[in-house]
């Protein structure tokens, strides 16, 4: 069955006393399979003014969740009425709701699992608790409420009995028996009676009993280590007093009770071992799609023409759909992959460990050829002039020709070239481990070198007359690019790898100090700095007014350039090493999580 020539439904995946949940295929993205949730509501009530009534609840649920935007509440995207029917368009949440897993799961479930989820929920409540302009009540937490998508993160499904709160307006009872709190019988629902539910729905968890199945409000007369004698005091002692009959004597707010629940992690030292920093982190931004390769991705994407392409240590450059992650087909190589590719007509351009430059096909993956260096190539090609540049491991700079693919030139160096080649005003600029830095013509012939105490893996990267690039001894380098004299030298507080990117009067870096830098190109003046959680080896990129960055923390950063104020932050499971992409309001980063995730700029 198809629904307003669009969704076509697959099957069912959830029921309710009023209509059914559907999985479905969205159609209007015919060439890749894009997947949807269908909730139905059937309306039969034989009173006219009744069937207006539950068509207007079902409005309510349409307008609530059309806006909100978290991480842990599925987007909408369409409603629509057919005769007697009405449907939600859900984002499509892959995954299982806490009710079923604690059904399919032996014996007790963990602590820190538990832990983990409930921290999660109390940052989806105290969004909807803060929402403006109006609070939203969620009125009807319990585990079948309760989804865990294939990344392990929460999200908070069936809006249907939500509401917004104003202070002393009283409503009709409504809820979940054995979940709710008591005031919510008297059709008073304030924030705390989603802490009561939320306590409840613990102690479900917890304990393997079913407050449906119990005296209303009888939670006392189960107390949950002795049914679970696994469970901590600290934490017991959270969710009683979520659990308690006067709203007053709960936690005042969402905010506070997800403090309790982290000093807890903290003292069972569950905090070290569960992964609680997406929900203490990423303040609400929520992937468009990740996609899961088999092994690190360490290098930096590509876009072109609707298509993302990634390299990974898994030896594959992959092709996806860019809109929404869908796997297009993947190129094997015999090498990790840490490349970023370039384009060119239609062409792939990138190096493998396995000591070769391949070029494939944007479209199809097909291998058009190869060329073979004697090392393994770390560093990312530049095409320019018919020519494509690029170092290798093998202490040489390559110039191949477009149309040959052979070699026009082979630069020697001093030792490894992992630095990936600026090309300007006809010279190549390039640094190498030895310290090296040089610029050499399109002829290969060197115009000058530079010297710096230790590595250069830094990709530089020129502004008018001067050339950028930071070193593994500390510095961070502006040279005259007409021939290589200083023009100053700024101190990190300790080496960096990361390749420089500049906006405005400002040049961007990074170090392995754990700060991402602003310095002013004309003074070498520092205009900001902004402390990381660990080393900066992923390199900044500029878009709009906004920089972004990752780093071995797992985090990618989101700052206004001119300030270095944080907008956004997004944290991943992972050190981040590679350079984000950002085209057309998307920010594509790696992980060595081995995902690649899309997240809104």
């Amino acid at each position: 069955m198809t629904l307003v020539e669009r969704y076509t439904i697959q099957e069912v995946i959830g029921v309710g006393g009023m209509g059914s949940v559907y999985r479905a295929r969205d159609l209007h993205f015919p060439n890749v399979v894009k997947l949807v949730a269908v909730k139905e509501m059937v309306n039969t009530a034989p009173d006219p003014l009744v069937r207006k009534t539950i068509v207007q609840n079902f409005e309510r649920e349409a307008n609530i969740l059309a806006t909100l935007t978290h991480p842990g509440i599925p987007r909408i995207y369409d409603y629509f009425s057919l005769d007697n029917r009405s449907y939600l368009v859900l984002e499509f949440v892959n995954g299982r709701d806490l009710e079923k897993i604690l059904n399919e799961t032996d014996g007790f479930i963990m602590e820190d699992q538990v832990l983990s989820w409930t921290i999660g929920l109390c940052d989806v409540l105290d969004f909807l608790h803060n929402h403006s302009p109006d609070p939203i009540i969620f009125r009807d937490m319990k585990p079948s409420n309760v989804m865990v998508n294939q990344h392990g993160h929460i999200v908070l499904i069936d809006f249907g009995i939500a509401k917004t709160f104003q202070t002393g307006q009283k409503g009709t009872m409504i809820g979940t028996e054995g979940y709710s709190p008591p005031e919510q019988y008297r059709g008073e629902a304030t924030p705390l009676a989603d802490i009561y539910a939320l306590g409840a729905t613990v102690h479900h968890i917890l304990t393997r009993r079913d407050p449906r199945q119990e005296p209303p409000f009888s939670f006392a007369d189960r107390p949950i280590q002795k049914i679970n004698p696994g469970v901590s005091s600290d934490l017991v002692a959270v969710i009683e007093k979520a659990l308690q009959y006067n709203p007053e004597d709960r936690f005042k707010d969402t905010s506070e009770m997800k403090e309790a629940l982290l000093s807890v992690a903290r003292k069972t030292g569950a905090l070290s071992r569960i992964a609680v920093s997406t929900a203490v982190q990423n303040s609400g931004v929520k992937p468009l799609w990740i996609f899961t390769c088999e092994d690190e991705i360490r290098g930096a994407p590509t876009y072109y023409e609707g298509t993302v392409y990634v390299g990974s240590y898994d030896n594959n450059l992959y092709a996806l759909n860019a809109a929404d992650g869908q796997f297009l087909w993947k190129y094997p190589s015999e090498g990790g992959l840490v490349t970023k590719p370039a384009v060119y007509e239609g062409n792939l351009y990138f190096g493998s460990e396995d000591y070769s430059l391949h070029v494939v096909s944007a479209r199809s993956g097909k291998k058009l050829w190869t060329y073979e260096t004697k090392g393994p190539i770390r560093s990312s090609p530049r095409i320019s002039e018919g020519h494509i540049f690029f170092g290798s491991d093998d202490e040489c700079l390559h110039a191949v020709n477009l149309t040959t693919g052979r070699a026009s030139w082979v630069f020697e160096a001093s030792d490894y070239v992992r630095s990936s080649p600026f090309v300007s005003s006809e010279l190549v600029y390039f640094g190498c481990e030895s310290g090296d830095f040089y610029a050499v013509d399109f002829k290969g012939q060197l115009k000058w070198r530079s010297l710096a105490k230790r590595a250069i893996t830094s990709s530089p990267t020129v502004v008018e007359q001067a050339v950028y690039f930071s070193s593994v001894d500390g510095m961070f380098y502006a040279l005259d690019s007409r021939n290589g004299w200083a023009i100053w030298r700024f101190r990190l507080g300790k080496g960096s790898v990361v390749s420089p990117c500049a906006a405005d009067n400002l040049v961007f870096t990074g170090s392995a100090d754990g700060f991402i830098y602003a310095i002013e190109i004309q003074s070498a003046r520092e205009v900001w700095r902004f402390k990381t959680e660990h080393q900066v080896c992923g390199s900044p990129v500029i878009y709009k007014d906004s920089l972004y960055c990752g780093s071995v923390d797992g985090t990618i950063y989101c700052l206004e350039y001119r300030t270095g104020r944080l907008r956004w932050q997004y944290a991943t499971q992972a050190p981040i090493t590679g350079t984000p992409l950002v085209y057309d309001d998307i920010v594509y980063i790696g992980s060595t999580d081995r995902n690649l995730y899309a997240l809104l700029a």
